[in-house]
């Protein structure tokens, strides 16, 4: 199994980045695949996630109605669209999977496989 992530860099705030997830080594369509972030001093957060199987998706409140994520089951690969990004946003950005055909979750500890990740920095 291995899980690449790649997009991240230095935007400034209202800016927009599109992270990306490619997947390979298992069966893509049942798993779940989530994008946490961590920042320093701060607890890894579960910012989205998605069920391959049925696309529903879970949003961390504070980034609703400014972060998207989708996939492309013919590339294997989950984006996480970005926009009007905030200084808070600023983390190293995860992501990670697990089999499921329920809703995914955004708990770090439900997840089996991750990534290495990709620092996303906002500037003010």
């Amino acid at each position: 199994v291995q899980l690449q992530a790649s997009g991240g860099g230095l935007v400034q705030a209202g800016g927009s980045l599109r992270l990306s997830c490619a997947a390979s080594g298992f069966a893509f369509d049942e798993y779940a695949i989530g994008w946490f972030r961590q920042a320093p001093g701060k607890e890894r957060e579960g910012v989205s996630c998605i069920s391959i199987w049925d696309d529903s998706t879970s949003n961390l409140d504070s980034v609703k109605g400014r972060f998207t994520i989708s996939t492309d089951n013919t590339k294997n690969t989950v984006y996480l669209q970005m926009n009007s990004l905030k200084p808070e946003d600023t983390a190293v950005y995860y992501c990670a999977a697990y089999p499921t055909y329920y809703y995914c979750s955004r708990r770090a500890q439900d997840y089996d496989f991750w990534g290495q990740g990709t620092q996303v920095t906002v500037s003010s």
